[in-house]
């Protein structure tokens, strides 16, 4: 597994942060990261790639094919900017390129799966097929990710792409009964493996805690040592 693609089953999720901890689990290999589209950024911002390499320390490539200064859909906030929006084919050809000299390389989308890159309705799920790569699922804890969880793993089965587990990206300190009950049933909505729960607050972890800690929140597929869900 070279390359990994990390989706969402919406934003705000913690997506980043999980890339990051995938990151930091892997600190004994060469570990780039590649961001196809950031938005609601202006230039010069620290973007998720930032975030990640400030999290998972030195040995991270951070790279950003495109931003868009508007918090929407890279389709339409690149449409809005007059820019050229990201096509899958430049997101393969990076992700390639930076597999060349890399261990592993982790492609972080925007948002979910199905967001469009630009007005033709290419997708992150275009990029992976080009890739021939699995793809990460990151979901909520609590009520609702069941079936935004089934809905992306089915996204994935139609397109013959391989879903290589889930991971709760934001698990409360003190889980109520709908997040202690999703950690069994998310396996069964994705029909793949729970690969890691990371908890509420990561990223807001001094750098060394946070990789100190990263191996723990994950299962081995994805360099950690927490057990199998």
């Amino acid at each position: 597994m070279s390359v990994l693609v990390v989706t969402g089953t919406g934003t705000e999720i913690g997506k980043t942060i999980v890339t990051a901890a995938v990151a930091a689990a892997a600190a004994h290999r060469r570990v780039a990261v590649l961001k196809p589209a950031q938005t609601g950024l202006a230039p010069g911002e620290p973007g998720d790639v930032a975030e990640v390499a400030r999290l998972a320390g030195a040995h991270v490539t951070a790279v950003e094919l495109a931003r868009f200064p508007e918090p929407l859909a890279p389709a339409t906030a690149a449409r809005r900017a007059g820019m050229d929006p990201v096509r899958p084919y430049e997101v393969a050809e990076a992700a390639e390129k930076l597999a060349a000299d890399h261990d592993l390389v982790l492609v972080e989308g925007a948002g979910g799966l199905l967001v469009r890159f630009d007005d033709e309705g290419a997708t992150l799920a275009d990029a992976a097929r080009l890739l021939a790569a699995p793809v990460l699922v990151v979901a909520p804890a609590g009520l609702g990710t069941l079936n935004s969880t089934a809905l992306t793993a089915e996204a994935l089965r139609a397109r013959e792409l391989d879903c290589l587990g889930v991971v709760i990206g934001s698990m409360p300190a003190a889980p109520g009964l709908a997040e202690r009950c999703n950690v069994a049933d998310l396996p069964v909505a994705a029909g793949a493996p729970l690969l890691g729960v990371v908890p509420e607050g990561a990223g807001a972890l001094a750098p060394a805690d946070f990789r100190a800690r990263a191996a723990g929140w994950l299962a081995a597929p994805l360099g950690g040592d927490r057990p199998l869900g």
